[in-house]
């Protein structure tokens, strides 16, 4: 059975993640119990407690769900480790997968993390912003609304190609909201804001690139066993060194989710494309990107047990 791994983004966490993984799995345990440890605190009992607030943060969810992630493909790479043809990740999820393909240890991949979640969160304090989810497929481009809306009123650009008929965008929150009238305007049947802590994906986090470089930098990268598709350019990366300037850029470009998976099906159509963490938002995307490729979820134990099962 070929795989291709794909590791969520910020949104899908939710408090009680991976206390199963924790509870069955001592792989799965010592992934958490070793964050806890790099990172100073209990990031274990905030995923599996919550509150959902403090799990929500940006500098919390997104070292939640890459330890996620981690405990998950933990359980799974001996069985599973030769079976991975490629992987993927949605912003955050990227860094899950490079950690997946022993590009990061665990140790630099939660210290990362953390530290991209925390200047995330102080660039939206530093340049406010918000973000929205256009859905259905308006009669103007995208790109032409995002450009008609800055023109007019604030900066706005598109963040997250998700699927067909499902863009967010994101910007100052003027141009947000503009490019939102205009949308609806253009035949789009939704426009809705997201409650985010600042404009991700958007030029308004250029005061993170700094920290960030810095922080990729100091981390130890390695070359990827296996092929990670690259969210800004939708491209298989497998040197170290594009890695780092890859997500470097990823910060300020917009998740090419879309390219990227329509990438992934043509050059493994016959994979099982596994969501490696809570929920189904990646499963569900793929299905309206490549609905002839296989999926399956792998985020609780006995989803991680049936995957181990059909590998045998």
């Amino acid at each position: 059975m070929d795989v291709v791994l794909l590791f969520p983004g910020q949104g899908s966490q939710k408090p009680s993640m991976g206390k199963d993984l924790y509870d069955t799995f001592p792989a799965a345990r010592a992934v958490f119990d070793e964050a806890d440890r790099v990172l100073g605190f209990p990031l274990s009992t905030l995923c599996f407690e919550g509150p959902t607030e403090q799990l929500t943060l940006t500098q919390n969810a997104q070292p939640a769900l890459l330890v996620h992630g981690a405990a998950i493909w933990s359980v799974l790479r001996d069985k599973l480790g030769a079976a991975v043809r490629a992987a993927a990740g949605h912003s955050l999820g990227e860094l899950t997968a490079y950690h997946a393909a022993g590009s990061l240890s665990l140790a630099d991949a939660v210290r990362l993390v953390r530290r991209r979640g925390e200047l995330m969160y102080e660039s939206g304090v530093q340049r406010p912003g918000t973000m929205a989810a256009i859905l259905g497929e308006p009669s103007e481009s995208i790109e032409a609304i995002c450009a008609k809306a800055t023109a007019e009123v604030a900066l706005v650009s598109p963040a997250n190609y998700n699927c067909p008929g499902q863009v967010v965008i994101s910007g100052e929150e003027a141009g947000v909201e503009r490019a939102m009238t205009l949308a609806k305007a253009a035949g789009a049947k939704r426009a809705i804001k997201l409650n985010v802590s600042g404009a991700f994906h958007s030029a308004l986090m250029e005061p993170a690139l700094d920290g960030l470089t810095h922080a990729l930098n100091k981390a130890s990268f390695g070359d990827p066993a296996f092929p990670v598709f690259a969210n800004v350019n939708a491209r298989p990366v497998t040197a170290a060194v594009d890695a780092r300037e890859l997500l470097r850029r990823q910060l300020t470009s917009p998740v090419r989710w879309t390219e990227e998976v329509a990438a992934l099906s043509k050059a493994f159509p016959n994979a099982t494309y596994v969501e490696a963490g809570p929920g189904a938002v990646l499963v569900g995307l793929v299905r309206k990107i490549a609905p002839a490729v296989r999926t399956m979820t792998c985020g609780t134990a006995a989803e991680v047990t049936q995957l181990l099962e059909l590998a045998a």
